[in-house]
């Protein structure tokens, strides 16, 4: 398969050097999008065509398109990271572009070649590399995504679907850092059910988790935590990350289910601490063994982890009824050696043995 020739449009009113450096300043996590974006378009007769690179704007659809009416859609999350020689590297972008076929797949969207995917980010890079910062634990969020375009109200999987890369540079996703955050646990509400979407990357599944993180908000919390939708007992994941436990004979466990989103991140962890010795268990886990776990001082760190926030402590988890661990304990020992490691690697502090980090620029 030939790479993608991309037509150039550049942005004539594309930020200067100077407002850049004061959105680097203070960057948020991706409050600011970047100059241009890539855009590949699918038809059922044509196939891939017509890749462009072009100034960041406003996508013009017909209110009659598939993903405005039935919601078919799917999205991908990768960063670009600035080595100290001034190279530009992603993180397991092949392991993203396989991701996204798999969430292509089930949505009923056509597969986009894993070629094609990083011809995008690299695109994107060759004309709005100065936007990826230097400054320490910052990056530039790359968020592919694609959409039905097609104009119809009939329920069928779009003939016609749009393609996108855009980016914003990011600081840190929680405020606090690496601080030990608090986790809400939703009773009421499912992130995904048993033969549902919840392993894909689809916009849906998101919006369904939204309303409980409006009770996470309320309720003191950062983030919520998601039960299995038969049993309610089983432990899920968050609105956006994996979760992983670390019991006191050194060994970790993240819940298993065919509606969890198999997380990159989470796998890159996971393969550290295997090679640091760790045993590591992907089996279900129920919110009792958590509660035990900890009372007995079996469960000695939680954490989550994605690509938006690295790895981040689980301080404690709230409940309407109960409370699990306390934000006073701090984070983990292991839970802090894993996270700088895995962020030494993606900035290229320490040598990449795996062949994970995959050049953007040059």
């Amino acid at each position: 398969m030939t790479a993608l020739e991309f037509n150039r449009q550049l942005n004539l009113q594309a930020k200067s050097p100077a407002e850049r450096e004061a959105i680097f300043a203070n960057p948020g996590f991706c409050n600011f999008m970047t100059d241009h974006m890539v855009d590949i378009c699918w038809s059922e007769t044509g196939g891939w065509h017509r890749p462009r690179i072009q100034p960041y704007g406003p996508i013009e659809i017909e209110p009659a398109a598939a993903v405005l009416h039935y919601g078919q859609e799917i999205f991908e999350g990768l960063k670009a990271y600035r080595h100290a020689d001034g190279s530009i590297w992603t993180f397991r972008p092949d392991a993203n572009a396989r991701r996204f076929q798999s969430s292509a797949a089930r949505m009923a969207l056509p597969e986009l070649p894993v070629e094609y995917f990083l011809d995008s980010l690299k695109a994107l890079i060759s004309v709005d590399a100065d936007w990826v910062p230097s400054a320490p634990e910052t990056s530039l969020y790359l968020r592919p995504f694609m959409f039905g375009k097609e104009a119809f109200l009939g329920v069928r999987p779009a003939k016609k679907v749009a393609y996108y890369l855009i980016a914003g540079p990011a600081g840190a996703y929680f405020t606090s850092g690496a601080a030990p955050v608090s986790i809400w646990l939703s009773e009421n509400y499912s992130r995904a059910g048993k033969g549902g979407t919840g392993a894909a990357k689809t916009g849906g599944n998101y919006a369904a988790s939204l309303v409980a993180q409006n009770e996470a908000y309320a309720n003191g919390c950062q983030q919520v935590l998601f039960l299995d939708s038969t049993t309610n007992s089983y432990i899920e994941e968050l609105g956006g990350m994996n979760v992983v436990f670390v019991y006191k004979d050194g060994t970790l466990v993240t819940p298993l289910s065919d509606s969890i989103l198999p997380g990159i991140t989470r796998d890159s962890v996971l393969t550290l601490a295997e090679e640091r010795g760790h045993t590591v268990h992907r089996r279900p886990v129920t919110i009792q063994e958590w509660r035990d776990g900890v009372e007995s001082g079996d469960i000695v760190e939680v954490f989550a982890c994605g690509t938006a926030a690295v790895i981040t402590p689980i301080g404690e988890l709230k409940a309407k009824d109960f409370t699990i661990g306390s934000t006073d304990t701090g984070p983990g020992e292991l839970t802090m050696s894993l996270r700088e490691e895995l962020t030494d690697i993606q900035y290229g502090r320490r040598p990449d043995t795996h062949g994970w980090m995959y050049r953007l620029d040059g």
